[in-house]
Formats: C-alpha cells, sequence, structure tokens
C-alpha cells in the first residue's frame, strides 16, 4: 500500500538531516506502542549518514496480526540512509523497515526530499508498505499504514521541538 507525508521543520535541511541520522535522538523519543529502539549500526562520512535500529512492537495487536505471528513477538528493522548535499540546500535519503523474523511477509520503503525555503525545510515522505500474506494482506496494510504515519507525525513534532531548542 502506498502512502505519502509531508512534515515542516525549523531548522535547514543540513540540520533536519543531522538529527534524522543521530541515535540519540531516537532513543529518547517515546513512540506509541514501541520498545525505546536499540541501535545496531550507525556511520557517517561528509553529507551521507546511515542509522540501523531495531524496535519492538509492545502495544496489543489484533487477532489477525496475533494468528500470523503466533507466540513470536513483533520486532523490525528500521535503516535510515540520509544525504545531506551540504551547501545545496537540499537533501535526500531512504527508510526501509522490514520484520526481523520474516522480513518477505512484512516490509516497507520510503524516499524523502528534504527542501530548504524561507520558513525552514520540507520533507515530503512517500513510501510503500508490503504485507506478502495472500488473501488478508491489503487489509492488514490498510491498518497497519495508519499507524506508521501517526508515529512519523509524532516523531516530526519531536524533531522540530529540537530544532527550535526544546
Amino acid at each position: 500500500m502506498r502512502f505519502h507525508t509531508e512534515h515542516r521543520f525549523h531548522g535547514s535541511p543540513g540540520a533536519v538531516a543531522a538529527l534524522l541520522a543521530d541515535p540519540g535522538f531516537y532513543v529518547g523519543l517515546a513512540l506509541p506502542d514501541l520498545s525505546q529502539p536499540e541501535v545496531l549500526e550507525q556511520h557517517a562520512d561528509s553529507d551521507d549518514a546511515a542509522l540501523v535500529l531495531r524496535y519492538e512492537y509492545v502495544g496489543s495487536l489484533d487477532p489477525m496480526a496475533r494468528r500470523l505471528l503466533g507466540p513470536k513477538r513483533l520486532a523490525w528493522i528500521q535503516e535510515m540512509h540520509v544525504n545531506s548535499s551540504s551547501g545545496s540546500g537540499s537533501g535526500s535519503g531512504t527508510l526501509r523497515f522490514r520484520a526481523e523474523a520474516d522480513p518477505k511477509r512484512l516490509h516497507g520503503s520510503a524516499d524523502f526530499i528534504l527542501a530548504g525555503d524561507e520558513a525552514g525545510t520540507v520533507r515530503q515522505l512517500d513510501g510503500e508498505l508490503v504485507v506478502a500474506v495472500p488473501v488478508i494482506g491489503h487489509q492488514a496494510e490498510r491498518r497497519i499504514v495508519p499507524g506508521i504515519l501517526r508515529r512519523m507525525d509524532i516523531e516530526a513534532q519531536a524533531l522540530d521541538e529540537k530544532l527550535r531548542g526544546g
């Protein structure tokens, strides 16, 4: 299922990119129904940064998801790649996520652009979630995407507050 979201930040694209690649930002961020992330990998050079996190879903799952998972816990790996294109007033990146136990059945990705303007930065993110389970996959995608978007909104609000010095 395709999804799109847009967020405004009071900071330059470079400042937004730096926070998106900062493990400390995510470790201090409380998201609904998720554990604090475990940082699996982080690296950066002049304009490029990558961050790999592991989250565990700690909320209650609907009965369909519980049947699919069985006794296993739902955990996934999230990879963030950011290019800050220093000096250009823009940036870009990718976000990829996959179920830890069965990445072929549950995965997704998104591309984003960080565009600077006189008010700060706009992030436009376009992605897709795939639940590769016959018959119920599309229904599950429609149930999961709103939660993903809600958590992205919370993340964006916290990022903007941090940029404002909060």
